[in-house]
Formats: C-alpha cells, sequence, structure tokens
C-alpha cells in the first residue's frame, strides 16, 4: 500500500481553538493551503507551501476577516553554485 504524500495538520491555541491548519508530508514540511486563525476563530492570513517555502499569493486578513492585503511570494533563489 502506498504511503500517503501528505497528512492534515491541526495547531491549536491554548484555549483549543485552531490556531493553524494545513498539510504536512510525513518528513513534517509545509505543503498546499494553508490558515491561521485568531482565538476568536477569525481567519488572520492563508496561502500556499510548496516544498516549506511560501509561495504565490499569501492573503492578510484584519480583525473583522476582511483582506486587509495580498502579498505576493517571490521564488527563493537557489545556491550559488546549485
Amino acid at each position: 500500500m502506498k504511503k500517503p504524500t501528505t497528512q492534515p495538520y491541526v495547531q491549536y491555541h491554548k484555549d483549543g481553538s485552531v490556531w493553524a491548519r494545513g498539510q504536512k508530508t510525513p518528513e513534517g514540511v509545509l505543503t498546499g493551503y494553508w490558515e491561521w486563525f485568531r482565538s476568536d476563530g477569525t481567519r488572520m492570513r492563508s496561502g500556499h507551501f510548496e516544498n516549506g517555502e511560501q509561495t504565490g499569493e499569501w492573503t492578510t486578513y484584519d480583525k473583522e476577516g476582511a483582506v486587509y492585503k495580498v502579498t505576493r511570494m517571490k521564488p527563493k533563489k537557489p545556491p550559488a553554485g546549485a
């Protein structure tokens, strides 16, 4: 049987509310779509990871959950000689 390539992952605030939700590889690397939440449940930030790095558009939300800003992540340059 093939091992799953990603596993759902949820991290919680001390009060038990969801702090972050997304997927990790079996090695623990963040991948795919992720969301972070304030303790009151409003979304704080969301975006995608590829091989543990933020990629594409990331959205930051205000305290009411409305879009505050959108940031486009630039790919990291490979190390010299790679």
